[in-house]
């Protein structure tokens, strides 16, 4: 791996000049732009403070970017793992936080050397953007307090709803206007000016200079750093036993977050540039990155598609620009950290309002609720209220169980269909023999314990029938249950005297009937390929006899 890591370098750096070299700095500063507002604000969300988020994207940039299974993939705190961070901060603090982190990157390594990645293509689409909108309204619901200016307790969301009622819901009128004018910008912010500066940066500047000019009574970001060395960072002597198997279920969903969200972020930008990911480089990549992280104090990290397109669509050439979006991060926050303390958490949450319903996959959503698929309806709306209601790791695991569910549910259906030759049918075949009293029987479907009741209409099916004939060209699949109920079957139709022959019998299934003894009752000469075999093979059988 780490020799194919070097000549991939290779070849992305081949031809590298000044030209790339411009496009690269100018694709890394427009990044930078658009990362900056959501680590300050993914990192205040998830308790852990801004200073986090902004050390999470620029270690994220420099390790993830630099090590990553493909030149294009940027790195850096997201939405999606703050529903979890949030929660554990809020039962274990900052420490919390950062041994879930470097836990998670213990799990992604063990996922690449196992090659577990590929797990993620058993996920229905449908789960996932169940539970990424699930994911979004954990978000939006997390800002209620620094939106609306309030203040709640709890560790989960519904707790901290509930403590409303006890403390009541007084709201900052002056915090709540510069949340709905942060949201009014990023939604008004014509397109053509975010090339140059997104509009959650136009935002967040635009309420930082009212706050300065109008001094209003609202909470602050606080104090930005000016090292990359925070103060409450991880050591390994706060790392214990009992700490590391209460925080295994929270790092677990996190590696299980990290490897989705990077493995189709990959799968999606290398669509664009036609260039594929390696997918175990990438987790180790992840994995390397979660353990760095936490000892500087930053919150977990991975792939975001976000901001990876708008690298490859402001001409990102190679991985130089994850490299450059974390030197200009570091600069923001070494030179503009007294700037940024004072940004209102209010626009901060404004921000995420609306990162948060920018998570929605609506067009998948739509399509969905459009065509009215049923089984992903019931997959999409279960796995989103499971996120909303339990643990993100158990949401997954219902998403998934209720999709394969669902699916042996829609598909385990065997049809039967039966019908007697009819020669008129059968063009460019001689036959001498009328073979009015032999039946087709159709068999379409699984078989497997779940349909093998369906096998004894067999029965009543060949009753006063000299001969039928059973095309198993649809059956693909077989299992023991299904092989031993067909013996019976089969058995009780030639005790009536109904001759049986099979044809299209597929090879996997023939191999379950010879391993069952199923072949020795009918007699291997009875098996054909097709109907038209098996009727010619009856007529010498009958002109013989006669």
């Amino acid at each position: 791996m780490i020799k194919q890591y070097f000549e991939d370098l290779r070849l992305e750096f081949t031809g590298y000049n000044t030209n790339k070299l411009l496009k690269d700095l100018m694709a890394g500063l427009t990044v930078t732009a658009v990362a900056l507002p959501l680590a300050l604000a993914f990192g205040v969300s998830s308790g852990a403070g801004a200073p986090s988020g902004i050390i999470s994207a620029i270690i994220a940039g420099l390790v993830m970017g630099g090590l990553a299974g493909a030149s294009y993939q940027i790195s850096g705190p997201t939405g999606t793992m703050i529903a979890i961070l949030a929660t554990v901060y809020a039962a274990y603090g900052t420490e919390g936080i950062l041994i879930t982190g470097f836990l998670s990157g213990i799990l992604l390594l063990i996922v690449s050397v196992f090659h577990f990645g590929k797990l993620v293509s058993f996920i229905p689409a449908p789960v996932i953007t169940g539970f990424t909108s699930g994911i979004a309204i954990i978000i939006a619901l997390g800002q209620i307090d620094n939106f609306f200016g309030t203040t709640s307790y709890g560790k989960t969301n519904v707790e901290k709803l509930l403590s409303y009622a006890e403390l009541g819901f007084d709201l900052n009128m002056y915090a709540v206007l510069i949340g709905l004018m942060v949201i009014a910008i990023m939604i008004l912010w014509p397109k053509k000016w975010s090339a140059k500066i997104p509009s959650s940066l136009a935002a967040l500047i635009i309420a930082l200079a009212v706050n300065q000019f109008a001094n209003l009574p609202v909470n602050l970001v606080g104090e930005i750093p000016g090292t990359i060395f925070l103060e409450n960072r991880l050591s390994l002597s706060h790392i214990s036993i009992g700490k590391i198997l209460k925080l295994t279920s929270p790092a677990l969903s996190i590696a299980v977050l990290c490897m989705i969200e990077s493995l189709l972020c990959g799968a999606s930008a290398g669509k664009i540039k036609n260039q594929p990911l390696n997918a175990d480089r990438e987790l180790i990549a992840q994995g390397l990155g979660n353990m760095i992280i936490p000892f500087l104090g930053g919150i977990p990290a991975s792939a975001v598609l976000a901001r990876t397109s708008v690298a490859l669509k402001s001409g990102g050439q190679t991985r130089v620009v994850s490299m450059v979006q974390s030197l200009g991060l570091l600069l923001s926050m070494l030179f503009l950290g007294r700037y940024i303390s004072k940004i209102p958490m209010a626009a901060l949450a404004g921000v995420l309002v609306i990162t948060a319903w920018r998570m929605n996959e609506w067009n998948e959503i739509k399509f969905i609720f459009g065509k009215r698929f049923g089984t992903a309806i019931v997959e999409f709306t279960i796995t989103m209220v499971a996120t909303v209601l339990f643990d993100l790791t158990i949401a997954i695991l219902i998403g998934v169980f209720l999709g394969m569910t669902m699916f042996i549910v829609k598909d385990n259906d065997l049809r039967i269909d039966v019908s007697p030759v009819d020669l008129k049918r059968i063009r460019g075949h001689e036959f001498s023999v009328d073979h009015m009293n032999t039946k087709i029987v159709y068999l379409t479907g699984p078989l497997f314990f779940m349909t093998r009741e369906k096998l004894k209409s067999l029965v009543a099916h060949a009753a006063d029938t000299e001969n039928i004939i059973i095309s198993m060209r649809a059956v693909t699949t077989i299992d023991e249950s299904a092989v031993g109920e067909f013996k019976d079957v089969v058995g009780k139709i030639l005790k009536n005297n109904t001759k049986v022959l099979f044809c299209g019998v597929q090879p996997s299934v023939k191999e379950m009937f010879d391993r069952s003894g199923m072949t020795e009752i009918i007699g291997n000469d009875l098996f054909f390929w097709d109907a038209i075999e098996a009727l010619k093979d009856l007529e010498i059988i009958e002109m013989a006899a006669k």
